[in-house]
This record gives C-alpha cells, sequence and structure tokens, in this order.
C-alpha cells in the first residue's frame, strides 16, 4: 500500500496535476471569498468564513473527480492494471494507497486558506472576536466531505477505461449524493412522511451539522459510513476483472 501511495503522490507532485488542482482550488475559493460581489467576506460586515464554507464544497465536486479519473481508468486503458494485480498486493491496499494519497492531495490545497481565518480574526472587531469552534468544526466536517468526494470519485474511476466518462460521471455522483437527498426533503409529497430519511442520508447536512461546531458522533459515523461503502464498491468493480 505504502508503494502505490508514493507513486500516485509522485504522480501527482511530479507533474502539473497536484500543483494545478491545488492553485484553482486556492484560487476559485479567494475570488469568492475576498473578491466577487455578493459572496466577499470584506462586504459581509461579520467576521466569519461562511462564504468560504459554502462555495468549498462546490469546487471540490469538481477538483476532486479531476483529480482521482485517471486512477483506475488510465491503469485499465493502458493495460497496467493487469500488471499492478500481479504483484504481491491485495486489491484493497491498491485502493487505499490511490484513495489516500488523493486525500493528502486534498488536505494540502485546504491547508492554505487556514490563513483566512488569521485574516478574518485580525479583521474582527475587536481582534480575534471569531467564532473558533464553529470554523475548526467547519474544517473538519469540509475534510470529511473530501474524504467522501474521494471515494465516490474512485469508485467511478474503477468502473471505465475513460477518464473523461469518469471525470463527468464522478462529478455527477458527488452532486446527487451531496444535494439530491436534500431537494428531495424538500418535496410537498415527502414532507412528514419520507424527508426525514432523506436528510439523513444527505450529504450536506450532515456537513452543515459539523460546521455549527458541534462534533456529532453520529455525523462522523455517516461519513465513515459513506466512504467504507464506497471503497468496498470499489473493490467489488475492481476484483469483477476476475469473474
Amino acid at each position: 500500500m505504502i508503494a502505490i501511495f508514493r507513486k500516485e503522490l509522485n504522480v501527482f507532485f511530479s507533474s502539473l496535476i497536484g500543483y494545478i488542482a491545488i492553485t484553482i482550488f486556492l484560487i476559485a475559493n479567494g475570488l469568492f471569498a475576498w473578491v466577487f460581489p455578493e459572496t466577499n467576506i470584506l462586504d459581509d460586515g461579520y467576521a466569519t468564513l461562511d462564504s468560504f464554507f459554502n462555495f468549498a464544497p462546490w469546487i471540490l465536486m469538481f477538483l476532486i473527480p479531476a483529480i482521482t479519473m485517471r486512477s483506475f481508468a488510465e491503469e485499465k486503458n493502458s493495460g497496467t492494471i493487469e500488471f499492478i494485480t500481479t504483484r504481491p498486493i491485495t486489491d484493497m491496499q491498491i485502493i487505499f494507497g490511490k484513495y489516500l494519497a488523493a486525500l493528502v492531495l486534498v488536505i494540502f490545497a485546504v491547508l492554505p486558506t487556514v490563513l483566512y481565518y488569521f485574516t478574518v480574526s485580525a479583521l474582527a472587531s475587536p481582534a480575534g472576536n471569531v467564532d473558533t469552534g464553529g470554523i475548526i468544526g467547519s474544517y473538519i466536517g469540509l475534510i470529511l466531505l473530501g474524504a467522501t468526494f474521494v471515494s465516490i470519485a474512485l469508485f467511478t474511476s474503477s468502473i471505465t477505461n475513460n477518464q473523461i466518462v469518469a471525470f463527468i460521471a464522478g462529478m455527477f455522483a458527488c452532486f446527487f449524493f451531496y444535494l439530491a437527498f436534500d431537494s428531495l426533503s424538500l418535496i410537498p409529497a415527502f414532507i412528514g412522511t419520507a424527508d426525514k430519511y432523506f436528510n439523513a442520508i444527505s450529504i450536506n447536512r450532515h456537513y452543515l451539522n459539523i460546521s455549527k461546531g458541534y462534533i456529532d458522533l453520529r455525523d462522523v459515523i455517516y461519513f465513515s459510513s459513506m466512504i467504507g461503502i464506497f471503497i468496498l464498491m470499489t473493490k467489488t468493480a475492481l476484483g469483477s476483472r476476475k469473474w
């Protein structure tokens, strides 16, 4: 697993993939958080990072499938997946190696935004008058959300040998699980009947819960379960070559 992890990280950072991904994430979030009207923190008048945490998931929804689309699709297309799977390493170790490498890249992209906290804290009146607990909770939620998106996008890459298909499928799947169930819970026909079930499986709902600064064990279990389910689905898709 460590060898796969190092190989994937080397691919990310020996080429432009990692640097472009991090740059796009930081520029896009920087524009929404500090430049664009209606969304920038300076015009909001409040010392919060709500604008950043509202838009970051949408950018990750695009960015993560772009990072992971080659993970298995390229290996299948080039035929190297057969070479890797004949080595003394299990399918799960291959998956975890690729998963952790992509997750590390996401964390590297998010880390520089911690500067936003210090900027907002310095701009607050009085200085330091910010909801530190809420911001820490939001960062934890953003990392868990990113980890879930990585598992979803990794699965979509494992079911095709075309990187473009993997990218589009990954974006759609991340969008669907992030927002679709939230929207379904608002349909009048489901209110009072199935809405609570849709809310229970909505990624956005659990992300918003953690963003309030209160780390509920149920939300952590939810994200862990989603990651586990898609990791197992990826293992099944990868193992289908033996059928």
